[in-house]
């Protein structure tokens, strides 16, 4: 249903520096850049960071929250291992999450600006 997803950075290589090893590990790679933004994705951009200068961080309680869709729980414990050691920080480290209806199995991270990052993948087991 959704073509493409976008957030507001104030530092776009910053921003690139963080987006680039996360994205890796869900198969998702810099293919567009030009002056104020940067567009990820497999064939075609899926999800694109836009310059927002002098963008204060998102507070946590804005609701602010992307989730991407990974293959694996590999693929997630990739996700949430890469941006620690470029300028983000946890907010859920990787594990299952039972829920009334469906077991999934996600990570969360939070980047420089505050957007709140899940991968997600849903274990037949």
């Amino acid at each position: 249903m959704l073509d493409h997803v976008s957030v507001g950075v104030a530092d776009l290589e910053r921003a690139a520096r963080f987006y680039e090893p996360t994205l890796a590990g869900l198969g998702l790679t810099r293919l567009v850049t030009r002056p104020a933004t940067i567009g990820f994705g497999k064939t075609y951009p899926e999800f694109w960071i836009n310059l927002r200068a002098g963008m204060p961080p998102v507070a946590p309680e804005s609701g602010v929250h992307i989730c991407l869709r990974a293959r694996s729980t590999d693929a997630v414990d990739a996700f949430h291992a890469a941006p620690l050691s470029a300028g983000g920080r946890s907010d859920g480290a990787p594990g299952l999450r039972p829920h009334d209806r469906v077991k999934y199995y996600a990570a969360f991270v939070v980047d420089p600006d505050g957007n709140r990052i899940e991968a997600v993948t849903f274990p037949s087991e």
